[in-house]
């Protein structure tokens, strides 16, 4: 089943897309939305596209974005047509992700992070993807 959704969320998702992964491959913007959609057919996250795009997560008692760009802003930028059509062949089932729930650029992560821990399902340009 494949859902439906507005303008105004695939405009949100391609800003997401745009702000995570402007500088990867086509390939690279297309498995972070596929992450994404995974996320939102996943029990575990939120059912709704800007649920999972504004997710917070409280640790430790603090409060964590799921998303850099929603909390530093970048999400703001309009979005490039690579990542609208990133967006849109993600939601015709391409997934380069090979079903991962999240990415994470390794050079920019320090060891210490949960992340590592995590399955790692491929890794493209700068992101590793994982389950």
């Amino acid at each position: 089943m494949t859902p439906v959704f507005s303008s105004g969320e695939l405009d949100l998702f391609a800003r997401l897309v745009h702000a995570e992964a402007k500088g990867e491959t086509y390939q690279g913007q297309v498995a972070v939305a596929a992450t994404v959609l995974n996320r939102v057919l996943h029990p575990k996250y939120p059912s709704t596209l800007s649920g999972v795009i504004n997710q917070v997560v409280i640790a430790n008692g603090r409060r964590y974005y799921q998303y850099e760009p929603v909390l530093n802003g970048a999400i703001r930028a309009p979005a490039s047509q690579m990542a609208k059509d990133a967006v849109s062949d993600a939601l015709a089932g391409w997934d380069p992700s090979y079903n991962a729930t999240g990415f994470f650029a390794p050079a920019k992560v320090g060891s210490r992070s949960w992340v590592w821990n995590r399955t790692p399902t491929t890794t493209i340009g700068n992101h590793r993807f994982f389950r």
